[in-house]
């Protein structure tokens, strides 16, 4: 076991024993035991749809996070197993129809491919529009789509402890490396944010920055505490470690490195904030995750948690009321009610706009003040992140009250406008203006942006 970390106004580890990280993926379905009982048709479905989408589970959330009388209804079963409807039932049928014929791995990594590039790998335009320059090089591995905020894709971070079946990033983790972002080059970061002083804000995200080892994230971190890298403020890392793997921060073999690490980031004055990726309360459920959560606290670094509402998971009120009452008593900041993207398997998980707004309001309803910080339900578009704010009438027209909280121009932010109601729009796109109106008042500008006119 580690040896405890003692520092100033800290508090050390609690005694948890390490423990070894076993992980496994589609090629070792028939080494998960509890699976083997499952009917051969569903483990025959599995291997189909992992076979397009990825697929990575480790035993910790097998053994401690699903509830398996609950399967194939337990929450966290449907987070990270995948499940036939992930897939277009022509995309199932054409994959399934390989296997039963014994095709070789080739021709299935080629239809795997086709199928995938009808799935929208990259939404939002992340590969098109987001992509910064430095010294008139493109970087690879960062993204900039909004003025105070860069997003960095460090390599050694582009996989995760076990896999989001919904996960909008999906295409990071399927081998393809033209639809893979990122960087190994700290310098070519650490020199676009010197040459932009208007950045505040580093979101470290991935994959997963919490299966890098500890040294790997500190050759990125430490050296924005130098004078020159003042403007950088807030420091985030994006993170479904306190989920999948809470040992990361306690027992694993680097953890006290880490922790001092966050130390050191918040003593020097950045904001250090772990952006821990919530789904269900579940999630937080067991003493190791309570422990990590208690010991990144400790270091005066702040935990903010968001995650999509997605059905099959967590798409009722009282989910999400426990969810967020759950992390105000453990002192972590609810922060977003997310929509599910446009990508991979949304037709699965996707929730209408109408339901997702009724969700989020009857949870708020059921939790204090300080669990009202959650803001949503929200949608990650290409013009920005766009909040459902209500539902009303005006005028007799029913119609969605909706502002930007983040957007591509930041004269958009916190502007209200209206959309027309709609049953069974689930994205941006599906809604249409209200009262009359040809286009909403961010398209044109939007558009420009697009053709590189803006």
């Amino acid at each position: 076991m580690n040896s405890i970390v003692t520092f100033p106004n800290r508090i050390p580890a609690a005694e948890f024993e390490e423990r070894r990280f076993t992980v496994y993926t589609d090629r070792q379905f028939d080494k998960i035991d509890v699976i083997q009982q499952l009917p051969a048709e569903t483990l025959f479905e599995m291997k189909v749809v992992a076979s397009v989408l990825p697929f990575r589970v480790n035993e910790y959330v097998i053994n401690e996070l699903i509830n398996w009388d609950r399967v194939p209804n337990d929450p966290i079963y449907q987070l990270v197993f995948p499940q036939k409807g992930m897939l277009k039932d022509e995309h199932f049928d054409r994959m399934a129809a390989l296997h039963r014929e014994g095709a070789d791995r080739k021709a299935i990594q080629a239809l795997a491919k086709d199928i995938r590039d009808e799935l929208n790998p990259h939404p939002a335009g992340q590969m098109d529009m987001n992509m910064p320059t430095l010294g008139g090089e493109v970087l690879d591995g960062i993204q900039h789509k909004y003025r105070e905020t860069v997003l960095f894709f460090p390599a050694q971070g582009q996989t995760c402890h076990s896999y989001c079946t919904f996960c909008f990033r999906w295409a990071q983790f399927v081998g393809d490396k033209d639809l893979k972002m990122s960087s190994t080059e700290a310098d070519k970061l650490h020199g676009y944010l010197q040459e932009h002083k208007e950045v505040t804000d580093l979101l470290v995200t991935g994959g997963d920055p919490m299966v890098m080892k500890t040294r790997s994230l500190a050759q990125y971190l430490e050296p924005l505490l130098a004078p020159e890298f003042d403007h950088i403020q807030t420091i985030r890392i994006g993170t479904k470690a306190l989920t999948f793997w809470p040992y990361r921060f306690v027992t694993d073999k680097d953890a006290d490195e880490l922790i001092e690490l966050f130390a050191r980031l918040v003593d020097a004055g950045k904001h250090l904030a772990i952006m821990a990726h919530y789904n269900h309360w579940q999630e937080i459920s067991t003493d190791i995750a309570e422990e990590a959560i208690r010991r990144i606290r400790a270091t005066g670094a702040e935990i903010r948690a968001q995650g999509p509402l997605i059905k099959h998971v967590n798409d009722n009120a009282d989910d999400w009321a426990k969810l967020w009452n759950k992390e105000v008593q453990l002192g972590i900041i609810p922060y977003y009610m997310f929509v599910e993207r446009d990508t991979g398997a949304k037709a699965y998980f996707e929730v209408p706009l109408a339901q997702a707004f009724h969700i989020y309001r009857e949870a708020m309803k059921k939790v204090s003040g300080l669990a009202r910080t959650a803001r949503g339900p929200s949608m990650s578009a290409g013009p920005g992140k766009v909040e459902i704010q209500g539902i009303t009438e005006i005028h007799g027209e029913k119609v969605f009250v909706l502002r930007f909280l983040q957007g591509r121009n930041p004269d958009w932010v916190q502007r209200p406008f209206f959309a027309k109601y709609s049953e069974t729009a689930t994205w941006l796109p599906d809604l249409k203006p209200a009262f009359g109106e040809e286009k909403f008042f961010f398209e044109d500008e939007y558009d420009a942006m697009r053709k590189g006119n803006g």
